[in-house]
């Protein structure tokens, strides 16, 4: 790697710095240098203040580096502070100037908590809409997202509406929101994955993807017509598929990618499956984001009970992504 990746602090009251400094003890040795963006009295004495991004290089055998971002507010595990929301979102912000500008090659983010952040004037539904905004201004490859992929060694899936009540996604389901999740999440596995030709499926929505109509009029109107004009684009697409059928083995076999159509009908068995070892990505963006697909863990904050497995995997996968780029 020419550059390393950007961990950001995520807020430091969570399970962030202890399993950063957990994933840099796993991976210090396995040539994925990374940064970290926070404060250094978080990490104790396995870390080392940088001055600059290259310098982890130099470091990361021996400490983790740390870019320092420093709190306003002594940090106490389990308790969030809101004076401590302007370094939360500064840590994000540097990630992002770091990586657009080569510095780093990508980002991977620690978990957040949004009601810590509105007294920062925070007003986004997550960090994916946030990273979004923060680089609307930058030149994208490819159909522009964000798109929220959950991805692991056993499943892939994308989502159509990310944080909205249930009901708003249903009534907002539309053609072109399905159009633009798949030919963003088709173009993110050939670029980002090495996958040349991806097969993508498509979820249906009501029981059965609809049973003909009986059971519903969405797989008809909006889904099928969506996946036809993606096929006709040369996409290899298949769907809508009932989605009591779809995670399987078998059927997971058979695809690269679901496109689910709400939050938890990706969710729920993407977590079933793989609980521990999953990764958010962002798809689309000109940057490159990963993150645990876990929350902040306040209940379980400095007992040692946080477990590093998911943000090293979203490590691991970043780390992969950028090499791709590049060549």
């Amino acid at each position: 790697m020419t550059a390393p990746l950007a961990v950001t602090m995520g807020d430091p009251a969570g399970v962030g710095p202890e399993i950063t400094l957990a994933a840099w003890q796993a991976l210090r040795n396995q040539n994925q240098p990374f940064l970290v963006i926070g404060d250094p009295a978080l990490y104790g004495d396995g870390a080392q203040a940088v001055g600059t991004p290259a310098e982890a290089f130099a470091v990361f055998d021996e400490k983790l580096p740390v870019l320092p971002v420093l709190l306003a507010s002594a940090c106490r595990p389990g308790t969030p502070d809101g004076a401590n929301a302007a370094a939360i979102l500064s840590s994000i912000e540097q990630a992002v100037d770091l990586t657009a500008s080569g510095l780093t090659s990508g980002i991977v983010t620690n978990p957040i908590a949004k009601s810590v952040l509105y007294e920062a004037g925070f007003r986004h539904p997550g960090h994916t809409e946030y990273l979004a905004m923060l680089t609307q201004n930058l030149p994208v490859a490819g159909d522009r997202g964000p798109v929220m992929m959950l991805a692991g060694d056993k499943l892939r899936v994308s989502l159509v509406s990310i944080h909205e009540p249930l009901r708003t996604a249903i009534d907002g389901l539309s053609e072109a929101k399905i159009l633009h999740t798949a030919r963003v999440t088709a173009q993110a596995l050939a670029r980002d994955f090495g996958i040349a030709a991806p097969r993508l499926t498509v979820a249906g929505l009501n029981p059965h993807a609809g049973e003909n109509g009986a059971l519903g009029q969405e797989e008809i109107e909006i889904i099928a017509p969506a996946i036809q004009r993606l096929q006709a684009e040369g996409l290899n697409v298949s769907g809508p598929v009932s989605p009591d059928a779809l995670f399987h083995e078998e059927a997971r076999a058979g695809y690269d990618a679901a496109i689910c159509l709400y939050h938890d009908q990706g969710l729920i068995p993407f977590k079933a499956l793989d609980f521990w070892g999953g990764v958010n990505v962002t798809l689309g963006l000109p940057v490159i984001r990963t993150s645990p697909d876990h929350g902040t863990g306040f209940a379980i904050a400095g007992q040692g009970r946080a477990r590093a497995d998911s943000l090293i995997a979203a490590i691991r996968m970043a780390s992969g992504m950028a090499e791709r780029r590049s060549q």
